[in-house]
Formats: C-alpha cells, structure tokens, sequence
C-alpha cells in the first residue's frame, strides 16, 4: 500500500454529519433503531428457512441468501458509523477502512447479482411451471450463487487495492460517514480517471447487466401473465414476483442513481443520505416486503414462534 500518505499510519477521519451534532443525534437513534430491526428481521428470515422443511425449495434459499448478503451490507459499515454519531471522535483506522471497503465493494456486487438470480427463478415459476423443479435443481442454484459471490469478490478485490493506494497527499478526512469508494477517489491528489473509468466499467458489468436480465425475466413473466385469463391466476401470478419487484425497486434505484451518473454532479450530503437509504432502508425493508406479502413466510414464522396455525 501508499506509505506516503499519513492515512495509512493515522487512520481516516470520517467527516459525515460532523458540522450538525444535533442531527448527528437524530441519525443515531434512527440509525440504530433501523439496524436493529434489519437484523432481527433478517435473521428471522434466515431462521425460518433453515427450520421449516417447507421452505427448503430454490425460491427460499435464494432468499435466505439475501437476508444472509442484507445482514453482512449493513454490518459492514452501520456499526462503525453508529460509534462515529455518538461520541466526538470520528477516526477510523486504515485497515478498518481497508475492511469496510472490500466488504461493502464484495457484498454489494453479490446482491445486484443475486437479485437477478432471483428475477431467473421467479421467471421459471411462472412462464415454465411443469419444468419448475426441473430447470432449478439444486445444484444450478448452488452454481448462480457461488458465481454471484465470485463476482462480487472479484470486483473487490480489483478496485479495492486501486482505490485504496492511491495518493492522497496527506489528505485524511473522508467526506462521509463510511469509507465509500467515489468518497475515496475524490480525495486523490492525483489522475484517478483511470480508476473512475474502471469503478464505471464493473458497474456496467455488476449493476446494468443484472439488471437487464432482470428486465427482460419480468418481460417474459408480464407476456405469460397477460395470456392467463382467470382474474384469479392472473393475481397468483402477480402476488408470485411482486415482492421481489419491491426489492428490486429500492435498491436498484438507489444504487444506480449514485453510482452511474458522474461524480459531481449530485451534492455530497443528497450521496450521504442515499447511501444510508440502501445501507439501512432496504436491508430493513426486505423482511418486511417478503413476510407482509406471503403466506408461506408467516406460516413459517408462526410455527417456529410455537403459534402453530
């Protein structure tokens, strides 16, 4: 790593909302109560799947998964920024920095993916239900999710140490609550274009590509549920993909919106409260959309609570 920069002996100082204490206070009991929740209810998810022989089908353990991926999102950053909002000090050392990069840079690439594995399952539920069980037998879904968290470590792997080893000139405060990569760069003392360029490239790869397929699986499953004619089986179908529609909804337009537009063009605090939106917001959101809208999920929860139906 650059030893030049006293970042690497000193730490980071992570800026965030430090100029507004009082709102500092706000976000950290709302924060706090936020991580809280994200976390019983992710873990509940997760537990539910595990316990109940019911649940042990390709749909369920995608979304284990992503309970699994919401847990670590928020884990990786939200307590270290809950330190930072209570006391004065607002340092974070260089290998936390390095730590909370990789693992947010890792886990966010797996989640863009998993999501679109997940548009794939949803598409073979209602445009191939007689092949259902056929097409996703369990070894394809171990396979799309060893090649989702492949891809998200690759992508961290890559544009961690670039990001990180880039010369800041002594520069050590970090304009945000979290050492997020474009917060990073805009640090640099140096030509960071290249870096941006490959930073956008990934995106392309990690966040626009799923997406696409994700685009096209809902195209196919609308197409299949306009030729179904009973009001009944048009609904079913409907109830089948519009949780994970929800989800889809949320963090992909938060994360697009920060990351694929150029680098100046939004205002640093509008990037800081969008950041805490798909750190918090969604990974809080997610138990709540799949257990709201399905039955199975509450049945579950229900009986592993001993409130058997």
């Amino acid at each position: 790593m650059e030893k030049s920069n006293d970042s690497s002996e000193y730490g980071f100082i992570l800026v965030g909302f430090s100029d507004r204490p009082k709102l500092e206070m706000v976000l950290f009991i709302v924060n706090f109560t936020l991580y809280s929740v994200a976390v019983l209810g992710n873990s509940a998810i997760i537990l539910v799947c595990i316990l109940d022989s019911r649940l042990h089908t390709p749909t369920y353990f995608f979304l284990a998964n992503l309970s699994f991926l919401d847990l670590c999102f928020s884990t990786s950053c939200v307590p270290q920024m809950l330190v930072n909002l209570w006391g004065p000090d607002k340092t974070i050392s260089y290998a936390g920095c390095v730590v909370q990069l990789f693992s947010f840079l890792s886990v966010g690439g797996v989640e863009c993916l998993l999501l679109a594995v997940m548009a794939y399952d949803r598409y073979a539920a209602v445009c191939r239900p007689l092949y259902y069980t056929v097409i996703m037998h369990p070894q394809l879904c171990l396979r799309l999710v060893a090649v989702a968290w492949g891809s998200g470590l690759v992508n961290a792997i890559v544009m961690s140490p670039l990001t990180m080893t880039l010369s800041r000139c002594g520069q050590r405060r970090v304009n945000h609550f979290l050492c997020e990569m474009p917060a990073l760069i805009k640090m640099a003392c140096v030509d960071a274009r290249a870096v941006e360029m490959l930073g956008f490239t990934f995106a392309i790869l990690i966040v626009l590509l799923p997406l696409t397929l994700i685009l096209v699986s809902y195209g196919y499953i609308a197409a299949a549920v306009l030729r179904i004619k009973s009001a009944a089986g048009r609904r079913k179908a409907f109830n089948t993909c519009s949780s994970h529609l929800t989800v889809v909804s949320l963090f992909y337009g938060s994360i697009i919106y920060m990351y694929m537009q150029p680098g100046n063009s939004s205002s640093q605090d509008q990037g800081k409260f969008l950041t805490l939106f798909y750190n918090l917001v969604t990974p809080m959101l997610n138990p709540l959309i799949y257990t709201l809208r399905n039955k199975e999920v509450k049945g579950a929860l229900k009986k592993v609570l001993g409130r058997q139906q």
